[in-house]
């Protein structure tokens, strides 16, 4: 598309001091013609181009205009290039690499990511989500409704959506946006969405508010409840919810008041601590579970 071409053209042009229109139609893979085209409609956006003719002649930013030229160093190309390969683990393919292969204006040997860190946002089964993020994106870039069939733990049930994120949370993808068969703004996991269709009808012309992710797993709960978890299990409730969140009493174990979706998945997710975690209030969800974890028993009684 031309916008990324005069995008990448204007990030040399600020990372060198001079390049010629020939270099950049190599590196662009377009006619030299169509470079100068774009030099036009650089300068027309008011950014002030001098281009030398001759030996030792290019095309440069004019001297002294107030443009700052380290605004991406070698350090900065290494981060933004780690993130980019990240985002290749979900698809597999190299497109973001040839993305900065594009704009680095030196040898693309000298912006290589950092090898100490590696970055994989893909699921175990990458084909599962890869072509649902795409369909997703172009869902959003068309500001276009999407359904699907979704799972949860209170059913199966069909949903549209206006998709308005992609979110990489909690170790897993999801999209959120407005459901129109909730009229709420809703998240939903890629893993449980099965087909899933880009529609033709438009998303609503709305006031989106901004996404903040519940660091207790859920945009919108509506049970809430205190649980003690025993100390042994301490490395796992910092790593799911950071050093900070915790309350702590006398013995060491650590409280935590939870808003969660639904009871059922509240009382799975409770169940994954074995012996290491109590629900301490309210009495109705304490006895409820109780009542819960003895079906589970009666299921093994012989």
């Amino acid at each position: 598309m031309k916008i990324d071409r005069l995008i990448g053209i204007l990030s040399i042009l600020l990372q060198r001091d001079k390049v010629t229109a020939a270099e950049l139609a190599d590196k662009f893979e377009v006619s030299k013609r169509t470079i100068l085209r774009d030099i036009d409609a650089i300068s027309m956006a008011g950014i002030p181009i001098v281009s030398e003719q001759g030996k030792g002649g290019g095309i440069s930013i004019m001297e002294g205009y107030r443009v700052d030229r380290t605004l991406l160093s070698s350090e900065d190309m290494q981060a933004i290039l780690s993130g980019l390969q990240s985002l290749d683990s979900v698809s597999g393919t190299s497109r973001y690499r040839q993305l900065m292969d594009k704009i680095s204006a030196e040898n693309t040997d000298t912006f290589t990511a950092d090898s100490h860190i590696l970055i994989d946002l893909s699921n175990w089964d990458k084909s599962t989500v890869a072509d649902k993020i795409e369909l997703i994106k172009k869902a959003i870039g068309l500001h276009r409704i999407i359904s699907f069939r979704y799972f949860s733990p209170s059913g199966e049930s069909t949903r549209r959506l206006e998709p308005y994120h992609l979110v990489y949370q909690w170790s897993s993808w999801y999209v959120w946006g407005y459901c129109t068969d909730r009229k709420d703004y809703r998240m939903f996991k890629l893993g449980r969405i099965t087909e899933l269709v880009l529609t033709d009808e438009q998303c609503a012309d709305r006031d989106v508010p901004l996404y903040t992710g519940d660091k207790l797993r859920h945009t919108k709960g509506e049970i809430k409840v205190r649980v003690r978890f025993g100390s042994e299990v301490k490395w796992r409730i910092i790593d799911e919810f950071g050093a900070d969140y915790p309350l702590y009493d006398s013995s060491g174990n650590m409280i935590i008041d939870f808003t969660w979706s639904d009871r059922e998945s509240l009382y799975s997710y409770i169940l994954t601590f074995g012996t290491n975690a109590e629900i301490l209030s309210p009495e109705e969800y304490r006895q409820e579970f109780a009542g819960f974890v003895k079906k589970i028993s009666d299921i093994y009684k012989t």
